[in-house]
C-alpha cells in the first residue's frame, strides 16, 4: 500500500488508493491515515460514504462547527454509512487512525470555511 499525500488534507494526513480511481464516476475505496492530534476541520464529500475503522480509534462529528463535545468515538472494525453533504469533522483524540472509506466518485470534500481548505493556503 502507498500512502500519498492529499491536497484537500492537512500535510501529516494521507490516504492510500486500493480500488477504483476516485476522481472517476465510479465505485473506489481509499484508506485514510490521520496522525495523533490531527483535526480535519468541518467540511462535507458530495458523494454517500461508508468508513471501516481497520486500526486506532475514530472521531467523527456531525456539524458545521469543531465541537469536541460533538464527537463520537469508533472502535477498529465499526462500520459507519456517511450520507453524501452532511457536514462533519474528525480529531485523532487518541493515537494514530486508519479508516478506509468505499464510496461511488468522483471524490470530492469541501470545507464549510475556506480558511482552513489546504489547497488555498500559500506554499
Amino acid at each position: 500500500m502507498v500512502w500519498n499525500s492529499f491536497p484537500a488534507f492537512p500535510e501529516k494526513v494521507k490516504l492510500a488508493i486500493l480500488v477504483g480511481n476516485p476522481s472517476k464516476t465510479e465505485p473506489f475505496i481509499v484508506r485514510v491515515k490521520v496522525p495523533n492530534g490531527e483535526k480535519i476541520m468541518p467540511h462535507s464529500h458530495p458523494e454517500d460514504r461508508i468508513y471501516t475503522v481497520i486500526s486506532g480509534v475514530f472521531y467523527i462529528g456531525i456539524g458545521t462547527e469543531f465541537d469536541e463535545t460533538k464527537l463520537k468515538v469508533y472502535a477498529p472494525g465499526s462500520v459507519i454509512i456517511l450520507p453524501g453533504n452532511t457536514p462533519h469533522f474528525h480529531l485523532a483524540k487518541s493515537g494514530e487512525y486508519v479508516t478506509q472509506v468505499y464510496a461511488i466518485g468522483p471524490l470530492g470534500l469541501d470545507y464549510l470555511d475556506k480558511q482552513f481548505d489546504p489547497r488555498f493556503k500559500s506554499k
